[in-house]
């Protein structure tokens, strides 16, 4: 290998890992720099497409980011986040022709999960899938007590659907003593969301209680920054994050049949 090869790959992993810095921290004006420059030298650098797609995404230019999106494809057929990403903005529809500047999205750090302090649920009983769509991996979310149950919004006040009761009657009884919690959005598509839950302060009087008890190491899913804001298919082999993971993505195949387990519990309890 040549110096000026060398060279070459060690800029496009420098400016590769800018790019995915700047997703991390919400810079999406700058990501858009980073990434066309990133494409003007390395035309066929599929990552940078997608990574280019999702800041388009996020700033509201659904047009931009579709077309961008279909770049990546025409690059690789089979590349699964311009595909997912195509067909979340063909499902959004007409929505998609204004920019959804009414999301605030969660602090990388609520990903790190923290036992029992800290779990990934699957909501039942959801909302229609055209506002499920527009949902994306990192957005806040909300916790609702509503009587025995807890519903999730997003910033609008919109309704995204109900924490599982068997969660959600311990973390009522330890809100209304005091506990405070915060909540994002892990995935979402137009059948299924995941959100994590996070307890952020404990109320002197709960300092016995825990959030999430019994719930060993391997059942609950680690949705770190590492898994959820990176970007799938850098050569240091991060997956995408700055929107939407395999790992995420994967969790929600399996909300439906979780949903009927939980009614089962329901009809049990």
């Amino acid at each position: 290998m040549s110096f000026q090869e060398d060279n070459t790959g060690k800029i496009k992993r420098t400016t590769s890992k800018q790019a995915i810095s700047l997703a991390m921290e919400g810079h999406w004006q700058q990501a858009v720099q980073v990434n066309q420059a990133i494409i003007e030298k390395f035309p066929n650098d599929v990552d940078a497409y997608n990574r280019l797609g999702k800041a388009y995404l996020e700033m509201g230019e659904y047009a931009q980011a579709k077309a961008t999106y279909q770049k990546a494809l025409k690059l690789d057929q089979y590349n699964s986040i311009a595909k997912k990403n195509i067909q979340r903005l063909d499902l959004m529809g007409d929505t998609a022709a204004a920019p959804n500047s009414n999301t605030e999205k969660a602090e990388p750090n609520l990903f790190i999960e923290e036992i029992g302090k800290a779990g990934v649920v699957n909501l039942y009983q959801i909302a229609p899938g055209e506002r499920l769509v527009k949902m994306m991996a990192g957005d806040k979310v909300f916790l609702k007590p509503q009587d025995a149950s807890l519903a999730v919004e997003n910033i609008r006040e919109e309704y995204l659907g109900l924490v599982p009761s068997k969660f959600a009657l311990r973390l009522i009884k330890l809100m209304e003593g005091g506990n405070k919690y915060t909540c994002a959005v892990v995935a979402s598509n137009e059948a299924a969301i995941s959100v994590i839950i996070r307890e952020t302060y404990q109320d002197p009087s709960q300092i016995d209680q825990v959030s999430f008890p019994g719930r060993k190491l391997e059942e609950i899913q680690p949705y770190s920054s590492d898994r959820v804001f990176h970007v799938e298919g850098e050569e240091d082999g991060l997956s995408e994050a700055v929107g939407f993971t395999e790992d995420a993505v994967e969790a929600t195949e399996e909300i439906a049949e979780e949903n009927d387990e939980e009614k089962e519990w329901e009809q049990e309890a």
